[in-house]
């Protein structure tokens, strides 16, 4: 058996390289960080294995360049045929040894599932847990072969949206006006945001729109949505207090909507932000989407959600999707938290860039387009 570690920057690269050198019954044998002495190599290493040893390698090799006649009885030898099939054997029986303990131990080291699920910046132990769970859906039925077999991909897929909600929704409730509130970190995109659903919901409708700016912290941000509503056309006003904040609801309940952009608190900003948090906490009336940029890493991710518990968000929307290609992260905040999903923005265009959450987008980054797909064959 040839043993060969491949380095990359994903997995995914790493995969194709083993893949393209070995040939596709290459084995997978592990995925893993790659060792600090090995980083300028790539980010991740995998390893694997194939059915010919190195020795019989280079004997292949030299045999390609005997003569047509010495190569074809080479290779036609019973006693190379019969030491070929032997070896076979032997590493199939690595491959399902393997295999049972990765599905029964619960180490899923080599399981190009789980490494999916890495690469997509899922926690090992999240990843650990949906693999279990995805396994455990067959209990009962044909147990999969791997975690390549087609049942175990569709159980994987049905397992990761089973742990997803959305609620593509503006407002609590059917009455008016609908009142959307913002909020998030700084340099989240919540203005521009707002813009978008307040056109693609409101203006597109022919709805009547207020916008309401309480971020008097960052320099002219209010004048940036007060030209955004002279451009659109729709009521626009400045609120300095939680106590304008309310007045300005209660005086425009005639109208549909009611966009609130409100400033994004820093680590250190919090203290400030106690009284607006405990307004929007205890307005029934408020639908509060916390806003998260999908480019951050999944801890940093949990660790801002924490911090805006404050202000009891309804709804999780995520924005710059368009700033990476992975979105496990995502799915791991929607999952942990239990908040559903509401909206993605996807680039910086006005009012394009803006589409209703949905886990086939999840799905295709976290598993590949290949395996995603199996969930809409089921």
């Amino acid at each position: 058996m040839r043993i060969k570690s491949y380095f990359a920057h994903t997995v995914e690269d790493a995969m194709s390289m083993a893949r393209q050198e070995l040939g596709t019954d290459a084995m997978l044998v592990n995925t893993r960080k790659a060792p600090p002495e090995s980083c300028h190599l790539g980010e991740y290493e995998v390893v694997f294995a194939t059915d010919l040893p190195a020795e019989e390698n280079s004997l292949a090799d030299s045999a390609g360049a005997l003569p047509a006649e010495s190569a074809a009885a080479f290779s036609g030898s019973a006693s190379f045929a019969r030491e070929f099939a032997d070896l076979k054997k032997e590493l199939e029986g690595m491959r399902r040894t393997l295999q049972r303990g990765a599905f029964g131990s619960g180490e899923w080291g080599g399981s190009e599932g789980f490494a999916m699920l890495l690469a997509s910046d899922m926690d090992p132990e999240l990843a650990r847990e949906v693999m279990q769970a995805a396994e455990a859906r067959l209990q009962g039925s044909v147990r999969a072969a791997s975690d390549t077999d087609p049942a175990f991909e569709r159980a994987l897929a049905e397992e990761l949206e089973s742990r997803m909600t959305i609620q593509a929704a503006l407002g609590r409730g059917e009455t008016t006006p609908r009142i959307v509130a913002l909020v998030g970190p700084p340099g989240g995109g919540k203005t521009t945001t707002l813009v978008k659903l307040a056109v693609n919901h409101g203006l597109t409708c022919r709805r009547p729109v207020l916008l309401l700016a309480m971020d008097n912290y960052r320099v002219a941000a209010s004048e940036q949505l007060r030209s955004f509503a002279a451009i659109l056309g729709v009521g626009f006003q400045f609120v300095d207090t939680v106590g304008a904040l309310a007045q300005a609801i209660e005086e425009n309940r005639g109208k549909e909507y009611i966009f609130i952009d409100t400033p994004g608190f820093g680590y250190s900003d919090f203290d400030v932000s106690k009284g607006l948090a405990q307004f929007l906490a205890t307005r029934a009336d408020i639908d509060t989407h916390l806003v998260l940029p999908a480019s951050m890493r999944s801890a940093d991710l949990a660790r801002m959600a924490n911090r805006y518990e404050a202000f009891r968000p309804n709804r999780l929307l995520f924005t710059k999707l368009d700033e990476t290609g992975s979105l496990g992260a995502v799915f791991q905040e929607a999952a942990r938290s239990a908040r559903p999903l509401s909206f993605f923005a996807t680039g910086q265009r006005i009012p394009e860039d803006l589409e209703t959450a949905s886990t086939s987008r999840l799905l295709e980054s976290i598993l590949g387009g290949t395996r995603s797909a199996a969930l809409s064959a089921a």
